[in-house]
């Protein structure tokens, strides 16, 4: 695909290196451990340092004018913003850069805030040493950066959407409604997932078979979504803009899609007790949360309570079973992993079958057992309030000591310690148990695999970051929807599908998408074809060998396709001759930012310019096929 993706960098800048430094106090969040004024004026000792200054808010309008009026006034050619966190600002001054007319890859964010004062508050003269070190040696490599283009990708304005449950359904919805098509993808023989166990949903009381029913009406009318039941995706090749997602139907039958973009919306699986854990599995009295929701969705109006033939008079919740599991307390999951995170929806949902007993039969006597109530949604509280004025009796366990549930086929019993009654234990039958179950991540490592999708440390999927980029993955053009990547209820996984829908309208919504330009580049030259890079590259397609011609005798050569690369540098590592180099992070700029680290003093850094006459531009990065 050379003719889909192009990139390429500019030759360095003729003239002299003109660098602008500029040390932000971040409102006093840096300038009450850093002496900022010290480093702008170490800095401006600095031989390719044509201006340090330093100021409160270097990302307020204000701030970011004293650059573009330093890059159109000629000073500077150049910049170098020592502030917080890149993951915040970088892009803000890139854009700065774009405003100005300058080249916005000729820019370094140096972190101070989170690598220097916020860990060394107690010791301001080093904070400040340090400070000058590192924004020393963003200067060095700023210096030997060149011009780079970003990566131009073309598009396919179609999107997969991968699970066909309430997340899914809505995200497909809500691509159709921005003009682009879908294909929704569902193991299964239908759509609706997990919500279609459900009765009632909290807050609304809506029927969910009434709600499913208006998303799949919608879904049959939409004309550019098209359903896949029973199907399943084999592989993923190709890259943002350009996937080729092949799909197995039944009966044997595979067909590959093209699309610029991808939706997981896999949704999640509930835990299943193991046998004997909190009574599960020794006496049918002892349920969880869904199967008890499966069962109430069952009984019709009017009749009466009974669990095996008896009338249920007491049930017993107990919260967070196979959640916010503690070590030495829980047993690890089968990969030796503990269930350490709160499943968030539990309680609401254990609160509201609550309430559907009261309201059906109030004579039922319910015990709540609990770590403590999180019911954090709008309204959900007030659920909460009126379970326990109408009679419902909560305990709260301590985290290390959790409900002993003795059951047989003769009853069930349960031993709890209550700490709103300051540690008294307390003994009780219940005729029905109702453990709430936790939510797990379902096993997608098929899908995983295919693509080395980042995972957390709970196993569900991982965004790039949780507020700047909540939907999106660090492999480009894959999104996120629902409960794949974390515990969502019904509304919370609608939301998080919508903007997903959105993020894939804007990056599919020009012919081209524009990628950062900081992946691998080969030196044919220096290339001697000994393949170690190969080996060590992760990204299928990412890095390939070519047949070659060098001094009129056959060779191989390493090639790579920008649109796959992710600049891990994996492969410039271990390059014995030094032939590959990542755009924007090459083997010199960290030789040079060693030197300014180790550096006694910022005059010694004028070494360094030896080092830079000789430096050459990175070659054209060709893409391969």
């Amino acid at each position: 695909m050379s003719d889909q993706v192009t990139t390429s960098a500019e030759a360095a800048a003729p003239e002299e290196v003109r660098v602008g430094v500029y040390i932000c106090h971040c409102g006093g969040n840096i300038s009450d451990v850093v002496d900022t004024q010290a480093v702008a004026e170490a800095l401006s000792h600095h031989p390719d340092v044509a201006v340090a200054t330093d100021y409160m808010f270097m990302c307020s309008d204000p701030g970011q004018n004293l650059i573009v009026e330093d890059v159109r006034a000629g000073k500077v050619n150049r910049v170098v913003v020592a502030a917080c966190s890149p993951t915040l600002h970088e892009l803000t001054f890139r854009k700065t850069l774009e405003r100005a007319g300058l080249n916005p890859y000729l820019f370094e964010h140096v972190n101070i805030r989170e690598q220097v004062s916020w860990v060394h508050k107690g010791d301001h003269d080093a904070a400040t040493r340090k400070a000058i070190r590192l924004t020393a040696a963003g200067v060095e490599k700023v210096a030997l950066q060149d011009g780079l283009s970003p990566i131009r990708v073309d598009v396919t304005p179609h999107v997969v959407v991968i699970g066909g449950g309430v997340a899914g359904m809505s995200c497909a919805l809500a691509l159709s409604d921005r003009g682009l098509g879908a294909t929704l993808v569902e193991r299964g023989e239908r759509l609706g997932g997990r919500m279609a166990e459900l009765d009632t949903v909290y807050p609304t009381g809506e029927r969910a078979e009434d709600l499913l029913a208006d998303l799949l009406s919608r879904i049959e009318s939409a004309e550019r979504v098209t359903v896949l039941l029973q199907s399943r995706v084999t592989s993923i090749a190709g890259h943002v803009g350009q996937f080729a997602v092949t799909v197995a139907s039944p009966d044997g039958v595979s067909h590959e899609i093209r699309a610029g973009a991808i939706v997981l919306a896999t949704g999640f699986d509930h835990y299943q007790p193991a046998h004997g854990e909190m009574g599960y599995g020794m006496s049918p009295a002892v349920v969880t949360l869904p199967e008890l929701n499966a069962w109430l969705r069952d009984i019709p109006p009017g009749a009466r309570f009974e669990h095996g033939g008896r009338k249920v008079k007491s049930v017993a919740f107990v919260h967070c079973v196979g959640s916010r599991q503690i070590e030495g307390v829980h047993q690890p999951q089968p990969d030796g992993k503990l269930n350490d995170y709160c499943s968030r929806t539990c309680c609401t949902a254990t609160i509201h079958a609550i309430r559907r007993i009261q309201d059906r039969w109030p004579d039922v006597m319910i015990y709540d057992l609990h770590k403590d109530i999180r019911t954090y949604g709008r309204g959900h509280e007030q659920a909460y309030e009126e379970a326990s004025k109408q009679g419902a009796l909560f305990f709260r366990f301590p985290d290390e000591e959790p409900p002993q549930v003795q059951a047989s086929d003769k009853g069930v019993r349960i031993r709890v310690k209550d700490v709103l009654t300051w540690g008294e234990e307390l003994d009780m039958p219940a005729d029905l148990v109702v453990l709430a179950t936790g939510m797990v991540p379902r096993d997608i490592s098929d899908l995983v695999s295919m693509r080395k999708l980042p995972v957390g440390a709970d196993r569900f999927l991982q965004e790039v970051h949780p507020k700047l980029r909540p939907v999106e993955m660090a492999n480009s053009g894959i999104l996120l929807a629902g409960a794949c990547q974390g515990p969502m209820d019904i509304g919370e996984a609608c939301a998080a599908a919508q903007t997903a829908a959105v993020k894939a309208a804007i990056l599919l919504s020009k012919p081209q998408i524009e990628l950062d330009p900081f992946v691998a580049s080969v030196t044919p030259e220096r290339c001697d074809g000994c393949e170690l890079c190969l080996a060590e590259c992760e990204y299928e397609g990412a890095l390939t060998m070519t047949d070659a011609v060098v001094n009129g005798v056959p060779a191989r050569r390493a090639v790579v396709n920008p649109a796959l690369c992710v600049g891990c540098g994996a492969c410039a590592a271990v390059c014995p001759p030094r032939a590959i180099n990542v755009a924007g992070w090459t083997l010199d700029q960290f030789d040079a930012m060693v030197d300014a680290i180790v550096a006694e003093d910022i005059e010694a850094l004028a070494r360094a310019e030896a080092r830079r006459r000789s430096f050459q531009p990175l070659p054209v990065a060709v893409a391969g096929s």
